[in-house]
C-alpha cells in the first residue's frame, strides 16, 4: 500500500467531546415536543449518523415521530449546549499542532455545526476551509461517500488516507472507502465494549488517546 499522507478526522467524539452534549440536546428537544424517553442509551445507537438518519433511528427504537417542521430545534438546543460547555478531546490541540502533512474533517454533522464546534474549541486554525459534511453527498455513514468525496477534493487516492473515527458506522465507511481506519475511544461517551465494537467494524487498530494515535502513525511511517 502507498504511504498514507492524508489524515481525515471525524468531528464529534474525535476532535470535540460533543456526544454527551448532543445526547442531552436530543433528550431535551424530544421531551419538549411531548416525546419523553429518548435517553443517552437510545442516542448511543445513533453515534456517527447524520441528523436525518438519527431521527429515523429514534423512531425505529421508540416509535416517536419527530415533527419535520421542528428539525431546527435540535440544532438550536445543541448549539446552546456547545456554546456553553463544548471542549476539545484531551490532547488533540498539541497533536494537531505537531501533525505534518495534509488533514481535513469529514463529519456526519452539518457544515454549520462542524464550524461552530471547531470555533468554540479553538480548533478551526488547524483545518481552515477543508471541512466536509455528509450533507455534501448522497449517503451518510456507514456508506463510504463522505470519505471518498473528501479524498477526491483533497486530491488524494483513498488508499493514501487514514481516518480517525469513534463510531462503528464511521469505521465501516472508512473501510468501505479502502482507507486505514483508526478507532478512537478517548471521548466522554466511551464505554467498556467501545474498542471491541470498533475493531469488529473493521478498525485497523484502536487508540484510547492521542499519544496512542501518534505511536500508531509513527509505526505506519507518518510523522505526528
Amino acid at each position: 500500500m502507498a504511504q498514507p499522507r492524508l489524515m481525515i478526522f471525524d468531528c464529534d467524539g474525535v476532535l470535540v467531546d460533543s456526544e454527551p452534549l448532543a445526547a442531552k440536546a436530543y433528550e431535551r428537544v424530544y421531551e419538549k415536543h411531548g416525546m419523553p424517553g429518548v435517553h443517552g442509551g437510545i442516542i448511543a445507537q445513533c453515534v456517527g449518523m447524520k441528523q436525518s438518519d438519527i431521527i429515523v433511528k429514534i423512531k425505529e427504537l421508540t416509535g416517536h415521530q419527530f415533527p419535520p417542521a421542528a428539525d431546527g430545534d435540535i440544532w438550536a438546543e445543541t448549539k446552546l449546549l456547545f456554546s456553553e460547555e463544548l471542549k476539545p478531546t484531551p490532547g488533540i490541540a498539541p497533536f494537531l499542532g505537531a501533525l505534518a502533512g495534509d488533514r481535513c474533517v469529514a463529519s456526519s454533522s452539518s457544515v454549520e455545526r462542524i464550524n461552530h464546534s471547531l470555533a468554540v474549541t479553538g480548533l478551526s486554525r488547524f483545518f481552515g476551509e477543508v471541512i466536509f459534511s455528509s450533507s455534501m453527498v448522497k449517503n451518510g455513514k456507514p456508506a463510504p461517500d463522505i470519505f471518498l468525496y473528501a479524498a477526491e477534493k483533497m486530491g488524494v487516492k483513498p488508499a493514501d488516507c487514514i481516518v480517525v473515527e469513534d463510531s462503528p458506522f464511521g469505521v465501516q465507511g472508512a473501510v468501505a472507502a479502502g482507507m486505514i481506519a483508526i478507532g478512537y475511544t478517548g471521548g466522554g461517551h466511551t464505554y467498556p465494549e467501545h474498542g471491541a465494537r470498533l475493531m469488529a467494524a473493521g478498525a485497523d487498530f484502536v487508540c484510547a488517546d492521542w499519544h496512542d494515535v501518534s505511536r500508531e502513525l509513527a509505526r505506519l511511517g507518518v510523522p505526528a
